[in-house]
């Protein structure tokens, strides 16, 4: 009996050893895994960090980016064109627009191309299917439509995406409902197309269907438009398209939308037509988020309306190629421009010198050396006026005028390094203004002064 009670504590004491190696070896083991976490989770915050920190930072270190990526990212362009599918056999663009990113500018520009922009060689003889949004109708090519928007602009696109009636139902209903205010009361039936557009003025909820009748609408059914000052008929519908474009992508940048990026790319792959390589605008995701519409650029080729007397009987819109190579300059290439704008801003410089740094008020020669550029964000067309009239009425030279995005509040954007003093005179006469200072670099390097209307202007 004692020597069973003595093997019995023997074998006790050599479990209890064993199972204090074991637990020994299972710290160590643990210890080591912690140390691994700690090193990967350091480096890690550590690519976070040289990608930029924030959620840009996670976002790229999580797909791979480094510190470089983002510098190797050019431009990106690509050709929007929106198909209605509801007449079996006819594709017309509706919409055509130019869409730009540059992640290191966080710059991006909609242009719009109205459907009616005339392609052929001869307007006295032009046909309907000189027109541009017939193109793709004729070819079923969407490269044809690429080709001709690089013929009217000089831009070198090489990409395209169709956006067909229902990917924008599918997309918008994923991303919203989006917020939007309607500029005027929308009613319109054509049964031909079961097209039926009934919405009412102001800022409202749009969900998928209702966003297709509000970038449809270019007129109600007793044949009025939007109003002269908002710009009608295609004019109006193309500047609606901007401003709906511009409410979505406010809301798809926003925190809480992020984690949909990845079910809306998944609708774009399988609901547009286009050339693209998803897995190439993947990469400009990350940045995308820093995007702010305060940095976006809408416009509309310039043109006209020739009589159709002079058209043979068929209404086109006729690009004006001066005033489209100015404006595609300015939107698309202004470093290049900087240059041509730089006599210009020293002799601006050495105007603003001869005013005293004591002075809080600019002297009148050094206000009519400044060239200001007011751009509307506003749906008040008076509000452009009033403003302008303002700045002249001080002395200041207002050199350019336009409309912009809508936009909350009134920004003046320092473009050529124009002395403090200039900029808070300005911001004196306005009221009100978020000063900008954007250097050589700004989006136009013809004037010195951009001021941007925003609703918080009285």
């Amino acid at each position: 009996m004692n020597n069973n009670k003595v093997n019995k504590s023997q074998k006790t004491k050599s479990k209890n050893k064993n199972a204090k190696k074991k637990m020994k070896t299972w710290k160590k083991v643990l210890l080591v895994i912690v140390l691994i976490l700690l090193i990967a989770g350091g480096i890690f915050a550590y690519k976070v960090y040289k990608n930029g920190g924030g959620l840009t930072g996670m976002l790229a270190t999580m797909i791979g980016h480094d510190e470089n990526t983002r510098k190797s990212l050019g431009e990106f362009q690509v050709l929007l064109m929106g198909v209605s599918t509801d007449q079996e056999g006819v594709s017309l663009t509706d919409t055509i627009m130019v869409a730009s990113y540059n992640p290191n500018t966080q710059r991006a520009v909609l242009l719009s191309i109205p459907r009616d922009s005339f392609t052929g060689t001869n307007v006295k003889k032009a046909k309907a299917s000189d027109k541009i949004n017939a193109i793709y109708n004729l070819t079923k090519d969407p490269m044809k439509t690429v080709e001709a928007v690089n013929e009217l602009t000089g831009l070198d696109l090489k990409y395209y995406a169709i956006v067909q009636t229902e990917a924008l139902i599918e997309l918008v209903d994923a991303i919203g409902p989006i917020e939007f205010d309607v500029p005027i009361n929308m009613d319109y039936d054509d049964v031909t197309q079961d097209l039926h557009i009934h919405l009412k003025a102001g800022v409202q909820e749009i969900d998928g269907e209702k966003a297709e009748q509000l970038l449809r609408f270019r007129h109600n059914n007793n044949g009025t438009s939007y109003p002269a000052d908002y710009g009608d008929n295609d004019i109006g519908r193309m500047r609606t398209q901007r401003e709906f474009i511009t409410a979505v992508i406010e809301q798809t940048v926003k925190l809480e939308n992020i984690t949909k990026l990845g079910s809306i790319l998944d609708i774009a792959s399988r609901n547009l037509i286009t050339n693209l390589d998803f897995s190439v605008l993947k990469d400009y995701l990350p940045y995308a988020v820093e995007f702010s519409t305060e940095n976006l650029l809408t416009e509309s080729l310039p043109g006209s309306v020739p009589d159709l007397s002079q058209t043979n009987n068929v209404s086109i819109f006729v690009v004006d190629e001066e005033e489209t190579e100015q404006m595609i300059n300015e939107l698309f290439y202004p470093e290049q421009l900087t240059e041509e704008g730089n006599t210009t801003a020293n002799n601006t410089t050495n105007a603003i010198s001869n005013t005293s740094s004591n002075s809080n008020t600019a002297t009148t020669t050094s206000k009519s050396n400044i060239k200001i550029e007011v751009l509307n964000g506003t749906s008040d067309s008076k509000v452009l006026q009033k403003v302008v009239n303002q700045l002249k009425e001080e002395g200041y030279n207002v050199s350019r005028t336009g409309t912009t995005t809508s936009t909350t509040r009134t920004v003046i954007a320092n473009k050529k390094d124009v002395s403090n003093t200039i900029i808070n005179d300005i911001k004196e006469v306005l009221g009100t203004g978020t000063v900008s200072d954007s250097g050589s670099g700004g989006t136009s390097s013809k004037v010195d002064v951009t001021v941007i209307i925003g609703k918080d202007y009285e």
